[in-house]
């Protein structure tokens, strides 16, 4: 079995990005009724939100495969180069077709226009996604940075504000208040959980001395 899953990761990760891609696009849809012939961007962020959180949650779940199926070096890496940048798009367009379009519609720019768009009671969802938003884009520069001694914080940084935008979704996201995707949603926040365990748990392990 082991085997079997080591040497067909990269299909599987594909299938696993594919599957999280359709139940975000389903639920989105299921949301407006399937009625597409006169989308608003206030309509079409929502959707970049959903594949955004949903994509990067399934590089999660391959990364924890990844450590401890340990496959080749060069097995996956079409997979995070292509997912990465798609990742990056969705993030871009999230919150920049919302600011567009409460800017056209004469409510300036943020953070103002997030609060006439969200009410006072959730402006703390906004800035807990603006910080993670500009943290997400920082990581980018993971390929000039991460050899540095320092990019273990923003790694964390990175993590924690993955964390930040599954509570964000929970508060403020149309298709995650009831229904059969915030219970998928929960999951998937279960599952992070579990992961970043994981990831902390692998790190403090390797820092202990061997026992002689």
């Amino acid at each position: 079995m082991m085997k079997f899953l080591r040497h067909n990761l990269n299909l599987l990760a594909w299938a696993l990005s594919g599957l999280v891609a359709v139940l975000a696009i389903v639920t989105w849809g299921q949301g407006l009724r399937w009625q597409l012939s006169n989308l608003s961007a206030y309509r079409l962020f929502p959707l970049f939100g959903l594949l955004a959180f949903s994509l990067i949650w399934s590089m999660y779940v391959v990364g924890l495969a990844r450590r401890y199926l340990k496959p080749t070096a060069n097995k996956l890496a079409s997979y995070y180069k292509y997912l990465s940048l798609v990742a990056l798009v969705l993030i871009l367009a999230h919150p920049g077709l919302l600011i567009w379009q409460l800017w056209r519609d004469g409510f300036g720019l943020p953070p103002n226009s997030y609060k006439t768009y969200v009410g006072s009671a959730a402006v703390w969802a906004v800035i807990v996604s603006s910080v993670a938003w500009f943290i997400f884009l920082a990581y980018e520069l993971r390929r000039i940075y991460r050899d540095r001694p320092w990019w273990k914080y923003m790694e964390i940084a990175g993590d924690v504000a993955m964390i930040g935008i599954f509570f964000h979704s929970l508060r403020l996201g149309t298709n995650l208040q009831a229904g059969w995707f915030r219970i998928v949603w929960l999951a998937y926040g279960l599952i992070l959980a579990v992961v970043v365990f994981d990831i902390y748990r692998l790190k403090l392990s390797n820092r202990q001395p061997a026992k002689s």
